[in-house]
């Protein structure tokens, strides 16, 4: 399996959010896991940080935030540079999914604990 580095926007410390349970599969199934939140705090070993940090070699984000909520992160998410973007149930982001394609970024519309429970991630 290929290693994937992640990036988990909506991150949450709370284990009953479906950003959290990512972020302990994605950690499972031996990707990197960054995390970006509301709040700051720690998960599994993982630092969840506030506001726009920057990352270098990101191949996959998966994002937990929905479009009212997203504001600036457009600007944000595609400055990364990602392979691709996934957007999660709930994050559904008509204009980020155009901007990203038109940069050459794969988007999808789908879950990341299916896919990675699937063997599809």
């Amino acid at each position: 399996m290929n290693s994937k580095s992640t990036l988990v926007i909506g991150a949450s410390l709370n284990p009953q959010r479906y950003a959290h349970k990512a972020m302990i599969l994605l950690q499972k199934k031996n990707h990197p896991v960054l995390a970006v939140g509301l709040r700051e705090g720690e998960v599994n070993g993982i630092l969840i940080r506030k506001g726009e940090p920057q990352f270098e070699g990101i191949d996959t984000i998966t994002v937990y935030v929905g479009e009212k909520n997203l504001g600036t992160g457009l600007d944000y998410i595609l400055g990364l540079k990602p392979k691709r973007i996934i957007l999660n149930p709930g994050a559904e982001n008509a204009k980020l999914s155009m901007l990203a394609r038109n940069e050459g970024i794969e988007v999808l519309h789908a879950c990341t604990l299916v896919m990675l429970n699937t063997g599809q991630y």
